[in-house]
Order: C-alpha cells, then structure tokens, then sequence
C-alpha cells in the first residue's frame, strides 16, 4: 500500500468517527451538556487532525505530479 492510500484510509476512518461524536454531542445537548461538551471538543480535535491529514495528502498529490 502507498502512501497515498494508507492516508485516505486514515482519513475515512477519522471522518467517520468525527460524524459519530458530532451525532452523540447533538443528541446529548438536551439531556447531559458537560457529556455533550466533551464529545464536541473530541469532534473539534479530530477535525483539526482531518484538515492536516487533507493538507498532507495534498501536498503529497502535488509532489507527485
């Protein structure tokens, strides 16, 4: 496997799993707010590391080209 999939690999994993804590945080806004609050701070982080996962697949695109 090249670099190029194991990345997108990565980034499909972590998509998923941000979908599923930004769910949970919405679902758990009216019923429990410090558990919602810290299942949105998970989303917030992993969306961090999605947008250096796409920045580095990019720049990886690029340099192949």
């Amino acid at each position: 496997m090249n670099r190029n999939n194991i990345l997108k690999d990565h980034q499909k994993k972590l998509s998923k799993r941000y979908k599923q804590l930004v769910e949970q945080a919405y679902n758990l806004r009216q019923t429990d707010s410090a558990l919602s609050d810290i299942s949105e701070y998970k989303a917030l982080k992993l969306l961090n590391k999605l947008n250096r996962l796409k920045y580095l697949s990019r720049e990886q695109a690029e340099t192949t080209i």
